[in-house]
């Protein structure tokens, strides 16, 4: 009969699964027409009702775990990590995540390469560029400048690869789907960013002033005015273009199916130091020419830009993952912003001794590359811990004692990608050596003796940013704290500090024994 004939084709089978188990089917009692399409309907989604996705990727069934909604804290870093169901959209990214877990070494290297040789000539323009600018009027009447460099320079560490690394994450774990809450994510970051560029700014040629205060027992009033307008100007400017670079780069990551996670922190940075390196003289140099008849143009920039602070906590407030950023983000930020400042001391003092004046083309290569091969390890434990563990837990392999040999050896992603990163530091650095003297007329080369101390130097930097990334990270999320917004300003500062310590270290010792760096 009829209605025979569309029970037939509208009876359903339900499939159970579970964790290693088979399918099994079961066929419903015969009944209404609407009920038997209703039955239908829900089958085809099975998870949308009796299954829920865990922190792992797992699912619970029946309902045993349920989401319920809760306030926003740290570690509720962008949106609610539990899901209702599994559409077909979110099947699709479930099976992404698992072939990202076992992403080759080829394709790992590849990813990271091109980036990562980007960031270097990034940094050697930057360098070249440095090694221009200390002779003009500004650089050489208001030294304090070159203590804002490391600290302007680092706050791509504090802002640029924190946004990088939050937005990465987001992408990968499948919570940038919803146009809605795309724009309101990336509206609300960047928002953000620029309240955070305005007061690091100010911060950062405050400590600038207070520092060469210290060192020099005198500090003019004019001279504090024009590095706070430069500082200010420099920092909101670069933060600006470079954000929505990198909110260009992390969406095109995505359509083109690369992980955002291993080219998106280095770009932040390709040309991130040569562009706020540009800023910072051009600013300077304006205001100073300003500073004997206009100076009152200087404190009207100042007054400008702290104006706009109401307007950006009022945006950076519409989303409860800034929201919570406003009150609880600015720590580690502030805290890596006076580790830089030291660091740029220890290159004040050494750019001032003629004998060691050489160090300003290197200093941003150094500091540079380190920070950037630590971040995209930031960036890809962070992301994994999202994904796979509820804040306040860790893998078992870190809940014990630290030991360096667990960063590097296993055979995890994360170890692979750690081997990756420091087997990039030697021919990564001959490169970017061979390319400054290539630059700069390519006439000398090298020494030998100076080349091993430069790689030495940057071998141990990195070795070291790894392993205390590892350690530093798995702390944070133990502690119920995002390490997308904390680890990587700490590890970008410690990178400039001991970056810019070690190689005044190796400068010195060269100009000891008598080698000139060069053949």
């Amino acid at each position: 009969s009829k209605s025979h004939l569309l029970h037939l084709i509208f009876r359903p089978t339900v499939a159970t699964s579970g964790a290693g188990s088979a399918g099994a089917t079961s066929s419903f009692p015969s009944g209404s027409m609407g009920q038997q399409y209703g039955s239908n309907l829900s089958s085809s989604q099975p998870h949308a009702s009796s299954q829920r996705l865990g922190w792992n990727g797992n699912t619970s069934v029946n309902g045993s775990e349920q989401y319920e909604p809760q306030e926003c804290t740290e570690t509720d870093y962008l949106l609610p990590n539990k899901l209702y169901g599994e559409s077909q959209l979110r099947r699709s990214i479930r099976e992404k995540h698992e072939r990202a877990a076992t992403e080759s070494i080829c394709s790992m290297m590849l990813q990271i390469l091109v980036p990562f040789l980007l960031a270097g000539l990034g940094t050697i323009s930057a360098g070249m560029l440095l090694e221009i600018v200390q002779n003009w009027d500004v650089f050489q009447e208001i030294t304090e400048i070159f203590i804002l460099v490391p600290a302007v320079l680092g706050m791509k560490g504090n802002l640029e690869m924190t946004l990088a690394s939050r937005l990465s994450t987001a992408v990968n774990a499948g919570k940038m789907e919803s146009a809605r809450e795309k724009w309101m994510l990336i509206v609300g970051n960047l928002s953000l960013k620029q309240l955070q560029a305005t007061v690091l700014g100010l911060l950062a040629s405050l400590m600038a002033t207070v520092l060469g205060w210290m060192a020099e027992g005198k500090m003019p009033l004019n001279h504090g005015v024009l590095l706070c307008s430069a500082s200010v100007s420099t920092a909101f400017v670069a933060s600006l273009l470079q954000g929505i670079l990198m909110v260009g780069v992390i969406m095109g990551s995505k359509r083109m199916g690369i992980n955002p996670d291993n080219v998106a922190t280095p770009m932040a940075a390709s040309f991130g130091d040569l562009i706020t390196l540009a800023l910072l003289a051009g600013f300077s140099q304006w205001f100073y020419s300003l500073l004997k008849h206009y100076s009152y143009v200087l404190y009207v920039v100042d007054l400008l830009f702290l104006c706009l602070i109401p307007v950006w906590i009022i945006v950076a407030s519409k989303h409860p993952a800034t929201e919570v950023l406003l009150r609880t983000g600015w720590e580690p930020i502030v805290t890596a912003m006076v580790i830089s400042s030291i660091g740029g001391l220890i290159l004040d003092k050494t750019v001032s001794d003629p004998n060691l004046a050489g160090i300003i083309v290197y200093a941003p290569v150094i500091n540079g590359i380190g920070g950037n091969l630590v971040s995209i390890q930031s960036s890809r434990i962070s992301t994994n811990l999202h994904m796979n563990y509820p804040p306040g837990e860790v893998p078992e392999s870190r809940e014990g004692c630290f030991s360096p040999c667990r960063t590097f050896i296993g055979s995890g992603a994360n170890h692979r990608s750690a081997q990756i990163l420091l087997f990039l530091v030697i021919p990564g650095q001959l490169i970017f050596l061979h390319a400054i003297h290539l630059i700069k007329g390519g006439h000398t080369l090298p020494s030998p003796l100076f080349t091993v101390f430069f790689l030495s130097a940057s071998l141990i930097q990195v070795f070291s940013l790894l392993c205390i990334a590892d350690c530093m990270i798995h702390c944070l999320w133990r502690r119920h704290k995002d390490p997308d917004s904390y680890s990587i300003p700490y590890l970008t500062a410690l990178g400039d500090l001991l970056g810019t310590g070690l190689l005044s270290l190796a400068f010195v010792s060269l100009w000891c024994i008598g080698d000139l760096g060069r053949v």
